[in-house]
């Protein structure tokens, strides 16, 4: 067993984990943040991306040891009580989401966009987007949220 300790959504924690214990598994079965979804385990569908030290990353195919005295930040840390974060509520309003699934990672792989791009073009949100699959709204939707998310974000 491992011990980890690390900051989650401003809360610090830790925890014993078997050296294998993926930090998807962490958040969901030791913190249950269950907001953060296992999709794929291959870090095709993106459905597991938080943040950690203010970078978006795939947690499916991480070692909770490896986020041993990170930030970390899950879709449960966005919002600021019940006011929504200003991406989560682009997401609904442009209705970027249907079944939900993937909602949680496209929304923290938009919020990183929006940091790094204050104002990105269609093609950049695709472009930015292409490591987080949905298979319910063509992403028309999601591009639009995203859009409009970032520029509430930096407004």
């Amino acid at each position: 067993m491992a011990s980890v300790s690390m900051t989650i959504n401003g809360k610090q924690v830790s925890g014993e984990v078997e050296g294998r214990t993926l930090l998807v598994e962490f958040l969901r079965e030791h913190q249950r943040l269950t907001g953060t979804h296992v999709g794929c385990d291959t870090t095709q569908c993106g459905a597991c991306t938080i943040h950690m030290n203010g970078e978006a990353v795939k947690s499916c195919t991480m070692l909770a040891v490896q986020a041993d005295s990170a930030e970390v930040s899950t879709i449960e840390g966005l919002a600021n009580g019940d006011e929504l974060h200003p991406m989560q509520e682009a997401f609904r309003e442009h209705h970027g989401l249907q079944c939900g699934f993937c909602t949680p990672g496209m929304i923290m792989s938009a919020t990183a966009l929006a940091k790094r791009n204050p104002s990105p073009s269609e093609a950049d949100v695709r472009h930015w987007l292409e490591g987080n699959l949905c298979r319910c709204t063509g992403y028309h939707n999601i591009v639009k949220a995203v859009m409009a998310g970032a520029r509430a974000m930096n407004a």
